[in-house]
């Protein structure tokens, strides 16, 4: 199986405390297989190179087909093939920089 990955990042850090330097989502594909999607809601995020980082850890984990990051809702939606262990996605988040707060009610 080939694995296809895009993902849309800023270079450098750009994330500043008092806003957002890009608009839009952050979307990591591996394949385009169907899964089980949890979306999580990750405090901190304030930009796509947040969003990129996010995508980018997450993506990390075995399993996960997609990641979708967007800073203005504070939600990511992951896509796997079987269930992801919150701690998997947790420690993700975390390497980012960020904070999980759970999935998203």
């Amino acid at each position: 199986m080939t694995a296809e990955t895009e993902t849309t990042q800023s270079t450098g850090s750009c994330c500043t405390p008092t806003g957002s330097c890009h608009d839009g989502a952050t979307d990591v594909r591996i394949d385009q297989t169907d899964g089980i999607t949890t979306v999580y809601q990750v405090e901190g995020m304030t930009c796509g190179h947040c969003e990129g980082s996010i995508a980018e850890e997450i993506s990390g984990i075995a399993g996960v087909t997609s990641v979708a990051a967007v800073a203005a809702t504070g939600l990511v939606t992951v896509t796997s093939k079987a269930p992801l262990a919150e701690d998997a996605v947790r420690a993700a988040v975390d390497e980012a920089g960020y904070e999980l707060l759970g999935p998203a009610a």
